[in-house]
């Protein structure tokens, strides 16, 4: 007993993707709050729910959100299989151990946490006067929210990330303006990151909303790949291009357990990745987000590039013959590598003025 007492995330998502809308239980879970009858039910059958179950009567039939509800109507809870697939017994008076520490005053709510805490197996609530389901697992309660309360909070989230987009989009559009004129700083840099690594933090967040909403995600799962899809290709050539000459190990993930508060600061940031904590220390961009971007062509073709014409910058002003010199180079890529250079050029002029 207690050997799974305490938040432990992973469990925890199992079971609330479990529990999302559009899901048999949760469809089950919702029949009983519309009916208004309570009920407790036991998300898994092992020796201890066994001893700890006095009364009620064998089921073993096939789980159905409506079978849930009718058999919720009478006095007691409901066992379910471990993989609730079946609904194992129904009017069951549970006996736990009254030992058991809980905070909770109502007896359906009591119980639950004490049926969880001994048999290490989830219990869900429905509160008939509340019309509230509750998860209860490892000695921890978790209110299942609706899709309503649940989207409030995503639509703000989403707000913000979409603001970081945005912030990102005009960084580095700066950031490659500077790396034509070789005028990059490390707060250049470091201004380009922020945004994100804030991004990804509310990636994360988002995904669990989407976990949590079942078939009530679909649209902000859409809105949020699209927001984020390229990010980690984004990072990515960004660890390229900067990647400290001798380091072993460059990654911006190295962000990611950085409190919000460090984050946002400068020099924090770049000791945190390696770098010169002046943030008015020149960067030399390697060139590789530029050059696939602009001419949609592998890291590989990138680098014999950049490698033969010695930079960003010499790259710029190579013409069609003397692109076709490079290894890998064809006369059909020399002149799409040549046209987008120049597009991309021309919209940093334009951007910038």
């Amino acid at each position: 007993m207690g050997k799974l007492l305490g938040h432990d995330e992973e469990r925890y998502r199992h079971y609330r993707a479990l529990l999302a809308p559009g899901t048999p239980l949760r469809s089950g879970l919702n029949r009983i709050s519309q009916g208004h009858t309570g009920g407790l039910i036991v998300l898994g059958n092992n020796a201890v729910v066994k001893e700890i179950s006095t009364g009620g009567f064998e089921v073993n039939t096939p789980f159905t959100p409506t079978a849930l509800r009718e058999l919720s109507k009478m006095d007691g809870g409901i066992v379910l299989s471990d993989d609730l697939d079946v609904i194992v017994k129904a009017a069951v008076h549970f006996v736990p151990d009254g030992s058991l520490p809980t905070i909770e005053t109502g007896t359906r709510h009591r119980t639950a946490d004490r049926i969880a805490q001994q048999a290490e197996i989830p219990a869900v609530t429905v509160s008939a006067a509340m019309s509230t389901i509750t998860l209860f697992m490892s000695g921890l309660r978790y209110p299942i929210e609706s899709s309503e309360q649940i989207l409030m909070r995503a639509n703000q989230a989403l707000d913000t990330l979409t603001r970081f987009h945005e912030r990102l989009d005009e960084q580095s559009a700066n950031l490659s303006m500077l790396e034509v004129d070789d005028r990059v700083t490390v707060a250049d840099f470091i201004k380009t990151i922020q945004p994100v690594a804030m991004m990804r933090r509310l990636n994360q967040e988002l995904e669990t909303y989407v976990e949590a909403l079942g078939v009530d995600g679909r649209l902000l799962q859409l809105q949020l790949y699209e927001l984020t899809s390229d990010i980690d290709q984004f990072s990515s050539m960004l660890e390229l291009d900067y990647k400290p000459e001798g380091a072993e190990d460059f990654h911006l993930d190295d962000l990611s357990n950085l409190p919000t508060g460090d984050l946002l600061d400068g020099v924090t940031v770049a000791e945190t990745l390696g770098l010169p904590p002046d943030l008015t220390a020149h960067m030399t961009s390697r060139g590789f987000r530029q050059v696939t971007q602009a001419a949609q062509m592998s890291t590989k073709i990138a680098g014999y590039l950049l490698e033969h014409f010695g930079g960003l910058q010499a790259l710029f002003t190579a013409t069609p013959k003397e692109l076709r010199e490079v290894k890998g180079v064809s006369e059909a890529q020399a002149r799409a590598i040549r046209d987008g250079l120049t597009r991309l050029a021309a919209r940093l002029e334009r951007q910038h003025g």
